[in-house]
């Protein structure tokens, strides 16, 4: 009989594409794992790997049955929390995935008071792009992501807690230092670091200044915000930065001109999102809620 322990071993080579470092990931032996993934296959009676030396490839049969896999752990998953939601809150170990533009930034902010109020919840945090998380919360990898809107999250439940504008990060020297607002042509009339493709942050920015991001392919790049920031910084063009990064920023450049767009807020709109049949829906609108109140606090001061 095929076994979840199967599975698991299956879907860790398809993650790693490299036997060994999904051994690892199992905690089990090598040997072990191509046994597991063996039997799977013979009680399968298909091929789900072809593997040499070099790769691990995946068969198109072995695709179907990997993303069935997927399902099945992301139903066994939700089974357990289900059976386990009539606990206490934030009693049991949560995934949160977050995107980068708001984790370095978010973090620091709500952990002191998500510690203070639950001490023995067990928190991981995993950070990619928007699409890679919604992925891995529609297949149960992950129990929540926390988003930038607008952004399309169909089939999944959305929790909004918060709502900020963008600044602009202009270095103390430039002659718009002063001014009390940007507007698009005083961006458009410098040049614009934003991130590269995958970033919603960029197409956020480019939305709320009414630009073709076709017409600015120049200004993308590969780096990352806070490389932007120092660049911005440095005289080399202009950047834009979320609301809540403002703290963070000033304490590391106290000279720093951080300016308010002119165009209307908010900007972007934070968000829990998570698959329709989760269990603990309560345990995140109770951290939606908690990260409401330490951000409102926060923008008080």
């Amino acid at each position: 009989m095929i076994t979840l322990r199967q599975l698991e071993f299956a879907l860790a080579v398809a993650k790693y594409k490299h036997f060994k470092r999904a051994a690892e990931a199992c905690n089990i032996s090598q040997s072990a794992l191509s046994l597991g993934i063996a039997e799977l296959e013979k009680q399968l009676d298909t091929q789900i790997f072809e593997r040499n030396n070099k790769q691990v490839l995946i068969t198109p049969i072995g695709e179907e049955i990997l993303t069935r896999a997927q399902r099945v752990f992301s139903e066994v998953n939700d089974l357990v929390t289900r059976a386990q939601s009539h606990q206490s809150p934030l009693a049991y170990p949560m995934t949160i995935g977050m995107i980068p533009t708001i984790a370095p930034f978010l973090l620091p902010k709500v952990l002191p008071d998500l510690r203070a109020q639950f001490p023995d919840f067990k928190l991981t945090v995993v950070e990619e792009q928007t699409e890679r998380l919604l992925d891995k919360v529609r297949y149960g990898v992950i129990d929540t992501a926390i988003i930038a809107l607008p952004y399309a999250t169909d089939g999944l439940l959305t929790f909004e807690f918060w709502a900020e504008d963008f600044l602009a990060v202009v270095a103390p020297n430039d002659s718009r230092a002063a001014l009390p607002v940007l507007d698009s042509e005083h961006l458009l009339d410098s040049s614009l670091l934003l991130l590269g493709e995958g970033h919603c942050l960029t197409d956020h920015a480019l939305a709320v200044c009414h630009v073709d991001k076709r017409r600015m392919r120049e200004a993308f790049s590969d780096a990352s915000l806070t490389t932007l920031i120092q660049m911005a910084l440095s005289g080399m063009g202009t950047t834009l930065v979320p609301e809540l990064a403002r703290q963070q920023i000033h304490q590391q450049n106290p000279d720093v001109a951080l300016i308010l767009l002119a165009e209307p807020g908010p900007h972007r709109r934070l968000a829990f999102v998570t698959r329709l049949n989760y269990a603990r829906v309560d345990d995140i609108s109770l951290l939606g809620n908690l990260f409401a109140d330490t951000l409102k606090k926060d923008r008080a001061q």
